[in-house]
This record gives C-alpha cells, structure tokens and sequence, in this order.
C-alpha cells in the first residue's frame, strides 16, 4: 500500500519514455526489448538522444553508466538485507528495484533482521519483492501504452513535464543530508554550465564533477570528526 500513491507519477513517467523511443525513431521492437532489457527511465532517456545522433558507443555507456551509479549505492546498502539468500533472488533484485521501491523499504525497514529472526527477515523480502512488483507492473503500463499509443497522444499533454516532476518527486526523498543535498545541487548547475557540450556530456561531467568533489569533502569530515587520539597515532 505505501507504493500505490506514487503508481501514477511511475505509469505517467513509463508512459513519456516510450512516447520518447518511439519518437526518437527506435522501431516497435526495439522499444519493447529497450523496455524489458533496461527498465531504468533515466538512463533510457539520456541514452535516446545519443543514439539518435550515433554518438559513439563508449558514450552512451558512460552517460548511461553515470546517471545509473544511483544503483551501485542501493545494492551495496541492500547486500545486508539479501546475503542470505540465494545467486539468483539477489540478481532479480538487482533488476526489480528501483529508485522508489528502495526508498519505501529502506522506510520501512531502517535496519535488516538479524539473522536469527526468520519472521523478520521473510518479511522484509516479502514486502521489497511486492513493493518491487507494483512498481515493474506500472512502469511497464505506462511504457506500453506509451510505445503502442504514441500517435494517439497529444503533445500538449505535457508528459514531459509530469514524468519530470515525478522523477524530482522521487529524488528529493533520497535527499536526507547536507552533503546529499549539495551533491544534487552541485551536479545540476554543473550540468546546466556545460550545457553547450555534445551528446549530453553536461550530464556525465556534471555528476563526474560533484561526485569527486562531494566525496573530498566526506573524507574531509570524516577525518575531522575522527577522535583525537586516533589522529595523533595517525601521526608519524
């Protein structure tokens, strides 16, 4: 139930992505195996205008691997919520969750169960692999409809813009700290700076750009805040 109020943003953005393969010029088929294959909207819609224009491949890779390094995160904090079960649950995992499904279950679960309490750790997969489920289920709706529908849908819907809203809608969640906060901030301006390069490297550089130097400033604090003892033996 927590996933259903956000079913609408996530079939409305589904929705603008494949009106966005299909107008891009991808054929029917290509857009349906774009679909199933990537399922990350993100990086579908970064990756578009690359391939229309044949950029070449190491950069619609990069741009695609940068705007999805979100999920690097997600599966390194899930690891502790799925190593005990088996290769193929935590590879379908891996496929099935997105940004808004792990927002949700890192709510609702702030820490994994130990591993003596198989009640609590059934229920935590019970409830990611449903959350998971209602979320694949709308994003491939909208999708659809979006790539078999495209011509009966007019431009002055303004899909574009919903689907951007929902994306902000589910980012700022994810935006619980100071650093988070000026990481996304740092990136979009750096983004919109380089706005005159080819092939949306704005994009790449801008995310490449805040991510160093976001994480300067982490290893910054984390030292600072360090106890003093441990930073006099660091000492030579």
């Amino acid at each position: 139930m927590d996933l259903l109020p956000a079913c609408i943003g996530i079939f409305t953005w589904g929705l603008m992505t494949g009106v966005a393969m299909i107008n891009s010029g991808m054929n029917y088929p290509e857009s349906l195996m774009m679909t199933f294959l990537v399922f990350a909207g993100s990086s579908q819609l970064a990756a578009l205008p690359l391939l229309s224009a044949h950029a070449p491949i190491w950069v619609i890779l990069a741009t695609a691997f940068c705007v999805n390094l979100r999920f690097v995160v997600f599966s390194a904090h899930l690891r502790n919520y799925l190593k005990g079960q088996s290769r193929w649950y935590r590879v379908m995992c891996g496929y099935f969750t997105a940004d808004i499904s792990y927002v949700q279950f890192v709510k609702r679960f702030p820490q994994p169960a130990q591993s003596a309490d198989r009640e609590g750790a059934a229920a935590q997969q019970a409830y990611l692999s449903g959350s998971n489920a209602i979320n694949w289920l709308s994003w491939m709706t909208g999708s659809l409809f979006g790539i078999l529908l495209t011509q009966f849908i007019p431009v002055q819907w303004g899909l574009g813009f919903a689907g951007l809203l929902a994306l902000l809608g589910i980012s700022m969640t994810l935006v619980t700290t100071q650093l988070r906060f000026l990481a996304a901030s740092l990136s979009a301006v750096l983004a919109i700076c380089f706005i005159d390069l080819p092939f949306n490297l704005n994009v790449l550089f801008g995310i490449l750009i805040s991510i160093a130097i976001c994480d300067q400033l982490a290893l910054y604090s984390s030292n600072e805040t360090a106890p003093k003892d441990k930073r006099s033996k660091a000492k030579p």
